[in-house]
């Protein structure tokens, strides 16, 4: 299917967990196991419950932490995402001098668009070495805790990155969920996955560094 875009691309949308590197790392899993204890330890939820609340506040609310914020207003966003997010994160990614290579080479402002916060979103960065080549953060905090995939918080993106034009937009994820409303938007979208071409969005790679392959007007 030919798709027809404007020629000049003003602004790069990238997720961060799951899309700069890949899931299976192990990372994320421990991040589950430290929010299974935080709601055991902090809410005092027994453990054989956790799993249940945990469901229904992802089902409901779209995150763990809206559920919490909804349920136990006396807990502290602040403290549950340092919680969840202290983990050794060299022990599961490394620099990546390829990614740096490509990143830097796309002449776009480039922002991170996470429902993760920002001081997680960094240490993830430095640890891939390419914090600098990006913009800024747009995390859970700029978006009032509001999670992708809620229509309402992409065109909160675009002003936040000072961008008027959804159509002069790519945005980057693992997730077709996500991109989905950025496409509605009017924003070009590529899905980061090893599982096949998904029809819900207008191009699919194993890898972000394969991004070249699909977008090669992209670079300099």
């Amino acid at each position: 299917m030919h798709y027809t875009f404007p020629m000049t691309y003003t602004t790069l949308f990238i997720d961060l967990d799951g899309t700069l590197y890949p899931n299976g790392l192990g990372l994320w899993e421990e991040i589950s196991q430290r929010i299974d204890s935080f709601m055991e330890e902090k809410l005092g939820i027994p453990c054989m419950d956790v799993p249940r609340f945990r469901q229904t506040y992802f089902h409901e609310y779209g995150t763990t932490l809206r559920g919490i914020q909804a349920n136990h207003p006396e807990v502290d966003a602040g403290e549950y995402l340092n919680f969840v997010h202290a983990i050794p994160l060299d022990k599961y990614i490394q620099t990546d001098p390829k990614l740096r290579q490509m990143l830097l080479a796309l002449p776009q402002q480039k922002w991170i668009f996470t429902n993760a916060d920002k001081n997680h979103a960094q240490r993830v960065l430095n640890v891939l070495g390419i914090a600098d080549c990006f913009d800024g953060i747009i995390d859970v905090w700029a978006l009032d805790f509001r999670p992708k995939p809620v229509k309402e918080i992409y065109p909160l993106a675009l002003k936040l990155a000072g961008e008027e034009q959804a159509e002069h937009c790519i945005y980057i994820d693992d997730l077709a969920k996500n991109l989905v409303p950025a496409r509605e938007l009017g924003m070009q979208t590529v899905l980061v996955s090893p599982n096949g071409v998904d029809p819900s969005v207008h191009h699919t790679i194993p890898r972000i560094h394969d991004l070249p392959s699909v977008l090669p007007d992209l670079f300099r």
